[in-house]
């Protein structure tokens, strides 16, 4: 399966953006999605995970409340909508097919990542 990842961009402090994970070419809805951020010099960070069926969802404390990932498996998507964006969020963004974790090695594809910046 292949997955790539869209919608990141340049945003101000407390502006909303959408990113999107599109998969092809395996069995999407089998699995979990992920999302994780990573900033240079850091350790890529768990966002937020959806299970196959979208009955669990998981949210890192940093993103709670504001973060919402849902999925459509039909269309083979899972979005993740970001809102009330703070500096904080600033990354890399990273989609991912797998186990329901925050462990990154428990994934077994991954998208290309999207930049998100935020500026205060």
């Amino acid at each position: 399966v292949q997955l790539q990842a869209s919608g990141g961009g340049l945003v101000q402090t407390g502006d909303s953006l959408t990113l999107s994970c599109a998969a092809s070419g395996g069995a999407f809805r089998d699995y979990a999605i992920g999302w994780f951020r990573q900033v240079p010099g850091k350790e890529r960070e768990f966002v937020a995970g959806i299970s196959w069926n979208a009955a669990m969802r998981d949210y890192a404390v940093p993103v709670k409340g504001r973060f919402t990932l849902s999925r459509d498996n039909a269309k083979n998507t899972a979005d993740l909508l970001m809102n009330s964006l703070k500096p904080e969020d600033t990354g890399t963004y990273y989609c991912a097919l797998g186990s329901m974790t925050p462990r990154p090695e428990r994934y077994k594809a991954w998208g290309q990542g999207t930049q998100v910046t935020v500026s205060s």
